[in-house]
């Protein structure tokens, strides 16, 4: 009798571990990666996120931090309400030259799990940058 308790016990853990919400299923991201391509060294970039709550309750923000201390994402301090979108800003200092590939994890209440967005690209020193803008091809997007 004990072990039929015991397996009970067990089988309703398990289905509740499992019914648990996940991050994908309480907000959605305009964009999961964004790639700055080319940026100047020394001069911080700065994206913003869109994070849409698709949920029918408002959604808290626990926490938002970085890979690195190079990446500093700002924190959502107001509960998201249902249907609506907040920015994120996410600042990349561009200090040193070279590739650079970073997450950034936003951490919702009562989920394990935090979202993870990343930011990419390549940071060149400024000559490096000066040069690669005037050998840049001009596209239809480009204003100049």
């Amino acid at each position: 009798m004990k072990k039929i308790l015991l397996l009970v016990a067990v089988s309703v853990f398990t289905l509740a571990g499992m019914a648990q919400t996940s991050a994908d299923s309480t907000i959605k991201m305009n964009v999961e990666k964004h790639d700055f391509d080319k940026v100047p060294q020394g001069t911080p970039v700065t994206f913003l996120f869109e994070v849409k709550n698709v949920t029918n309750h408002p959604v808290v923000v626990e926490n938002t931090w970085a890979s690195c201390g190079c990446t500093t994402p700002d924190k959502i301090t107001d509960p998201i309400l249902p249907g609506k979108t907040v920015p994120l800003k996410v600042q990349y200092n561009a200090a040193n030259a070279g590739q650079f590939a970073k997450d950034v994890y936003i951490k919702l209440a009562g989920i394990d799990q935090p979202k993870t967005v990343h930011i990419s690209g390549e940071v060149l020193t400024v000559e490096a940058y000066a040069e690669y803008v005037k050998t840049k091809p001009k596209t239809k997007d480009t204003k100049n």
